[in-house]
């Protein structure tokens, strides 16, 4: 797989899951603020977390991919 394909795909795969992720940890803070469980609304919370920094890594993978393939492309 080239460069440009893997940044084709990683950065929008890592803007997908970074806005999965806000919108996870907005349901888990209304979790919360509805007095729901605290075990309930901490799993929520956390599976949010790890979806959102996810798409952190994911984005950031891609912007790896683009800085290497431009610098492959370079003369």
């Amino acid at each position: 797989m080239t460069h440009k394909a893997k940044w084709l795909s990683f950065a929008p795969a890592g803007l997908l899951f970074i806005g999965a992720g806000a919108s996870m940890v907005h349901w888990a803070g209304s979790l919360k603020d509805r007095r729901v469980p605290a075990p309930q609304w901490l799993a929520a919370g956390t599976a949010a977390l790890v979806v959102l920094n996810a798409g952190v890594s994911l984005f950031g993978r891609g912007v790896v991919e683009k800085v290497l393939h431009e610098a492959r492309e370079k003369p």
